[in-house]
């Protein structure tokens, strides 16, 4: 009850002709006043930016209470504000804290049927609130009582309908019938041209080299789809890092704010695509390369992967280089580089040539691993006797290995010293321990050459054994060439006879013979010793004093005298006794 003795305070126009009004008249005409505003939605006001909080935008409009804005309004839309902003805003009602709930979109509120055949004639987007969900969809009250199909709703599922009761929706009318009032509204229609319109303002601002914001939506095996603010664009695994990245979930998750470079924009309007990259934002390790890695240098690092050509290794995060498959081992060739090394492995390796222009950079495993032939003349000197596998064969010979990259080859003249050998398969196989001695190296050509025959003896070998230079020997002449004669002596035992110093032999006993003859001739004849001398020749077969032995030819057997024997060539110089 109020105090009769207090005064109502009493207020006038400038007039002065008005009522007295009380301070709750007043109000509560003021409350009429702005529910009237409040209500007439279609009306777009201009509100300044007051504050911005975690989720809301604070807005004076123009009203007692100021107005408020969802934050996700405008980080659809891409946008950024600050107190001091301005932007047109519609009224949508008031919440339960007193602040009128705002919307971007220019929006009406229908108040009779007039008003709803209009905005249905003009397509127009309503202000609705969602009363509860029914069979079928949602009960919205648009001024009348209407109905919202399940799959206009925008809601994915029963759970997500039931968050809409008591909220106020956007909307459009799609069916309309006075006579049976019977009105159906579409949310999801609006919505999609809302997200349509966010996109093409976000595609109309953005532009290839643009660093942007956005929020990692879903990973999938080649990459990430990343929400720039009303568009997707899609973050590739190749360009997450300068490192190389086997799967985008090492490197991001869902929900991650992240910061990349516009790469590319799709020009067909149809399909609107935006690539992005993160690597993008970083300086390009190859920059520093030129003057941090040289030539010969031994590097340590990481398989990334395996071709049959070779292997990428990588040194840091961006500088691989490419182990050739040719590179990786001194010894047998291989035809792929995954025989040898797997990806994850670490390995050491010489850079070999190195191409910053390129982004290129040649690795040796090999050469990591030292040059096999560096101490081959040492480890294999000539006269020494080695056993190795053959590890391959060819019509002239057999190859055998020495040591890891190192190889010997025996010729097929060196495979035996007693018979003539066709094929080295004849003597060796694959695969087989094999001895032999060394007959020669050259380290330039890396080649080693072998003979298996050297450490077998032969009937050369004792038929040296047992004799000595000087001694008397039977010989079968095979041939006669120019000033030498092919002798053998034995099977498989051959010798050279010089045919000059026989020669030379015989022409000094010709001369000798003729000088005897002269002297006889000068004496007196002694016809009874004559006799006697004719006589004895004759029974022994010896020939006549001053006669020429018969001449050298192929097919005769002789008497020869042994020159000389070279056991290490395995040599027999002889001559005509």
């Amino acid at each position: 009850m109020s105090n009769p003795s207090i005064p109502k305070p009493q207020i006038s126009s400038e007039s002065g002709n008005e009522p007295d009004e009380s301070f709750c008249d007043m109000l509560s005409q003021y409350e009429k006043s702005h529910s009237r505003k409040t209500e007439d939605g279609s009306k777009q006001l201009i509100g300044t930016v007051i504050a911005v909080s975690g989720e809301s935008i604070f807005l004076d409009i123009g009203f007692k209470s100021e107005g408020i804005l969802q934050l996700a309004a405008l980080q659809g839309a891409g946008e950024t504000v600050k107190p001091g902003d301005k932007m047109p805003v519609s009224v949508t009602g008031r919440d339960s804290e007193g602040y009128y709930q705002l919307t971007r979109a220019k929006v009406s509120r229908p108040k009779d049927w007039s008003a709803l055949e209009k905005a249905f004639a003009d397509k127009a987007t309503i202000v609705g609130t969602v009363t509860g969900v029914i069979k079928g969809g949602l009960s919205v009250d648009v001024g009348v009582r209407a109905f919202m199909p399940a799959s206009r709703s925008g809601a994915h599922d029963a759970a997500e309908m039931e968050k809409l009761v008591e909220q106020e929706i956007l909307c459009r009318i799609i069916k309309l019938d006075v006579t049976g009032e019977d009105v159906v509204v579409d949310r999801r229609a609006v919505s999609e041209e809302e997200e349509r319109s966010v996109k093409e303002r976000r595609y109309a601002e953005m532009k290839e080299g643009d660093t942007v914001s956005g929020t990692v939506r879903s990973l999938t095996d080649y990459g990430a789809f990343v929400d720039l603010g009303g568009v997707d664009a899609l973050l590739h695994v190749s360009d997450m890092a300068w490192s190389r990245v086997s799967k985008p979930a090492d490197v991001l998750a869902v929900g991650q704010q992240i910061e990349a470079r516009v790469l590319k924009i799709s020009t067909d309007f149809d399909k609107r695509r935006i690539s992005v990259g993160m690597k993008q934002l970083q300086p390009h390790p190859w920059a520093a390369v030129a003057g941090k890695y040289t030539v010969g240098e031994r590097v340590r690092g990481t398989v990334t992967r395996v071709a049959e050509f070779g292997a990428f290794v990588e040194l840091e995060p961006g500088i691989e280089g490419l182990i050739h498959v040719s590179e990786m081992s001194w010894g047998k060739k291989m035809r792929s580089a995954s025989t040898l090394v797997k990806p994850g492995e670490i390995v050491d390796a010489v850079i070999l040539g190195v191409n910053a222009a390129e982004r290129r950079m040649s690795l040796g495993l090999k050469q990591a691993l030292g040059d096999p032939w560096a101490e081959v003349a040492q480890r294999f000197a000539v006269g020494t006797a080695i056993e190795g596998p053959v590890i391959s064969i060819t019509k002239f010979g057999a190859f055998v290995q020495l040591a890891e990259g190192v190889e010997g080859m025996i010729h097929i003249s060196e495979m035996s010293a007693d018979k003539r050998i066709n094929h080295p398969q004849e003597v060796v196989k694959l695969g087989q321990l094999v001895k032999a001695q060394v007959l020669a190296v050259d380290i330039e050509k890396r080649q080693v050459r072998l003979s298996m025959k050297q450490l077998v003896p032969s009937g050369m070998d004792e038929y040296i054994a047992e004799h000595k230079e000087g001694d008397v020997v039977s010989g079968h002449i095979v041939e006669v060439s120019g000033e030498h004669a092919r002798v053998e002596l034995g099977d498989g035992i051959q010798g050279s006879c010089d045919m000059k110093a026989a020669n030379s032999s015989s022409a000094k006993n010709t001369q000798a013979a003729a000088e005897s003859s002269s002297a006889v001739g000068s004496a007196k004849l002694d016809l009874s010793s004559l006799g006697s001398m004719l006589q004895a020749r004759w029974k022994g077969a010896t020939p006549a004093r001053g006669a020429e032995p018969d001449p050298v030819r192929s097919g005769q057997i002789r008497k020869f005298r042994i020159a000389k024997l070279d056991p290490a060539a395995k040599k027999i110089e002889l001559e005509l006794a």
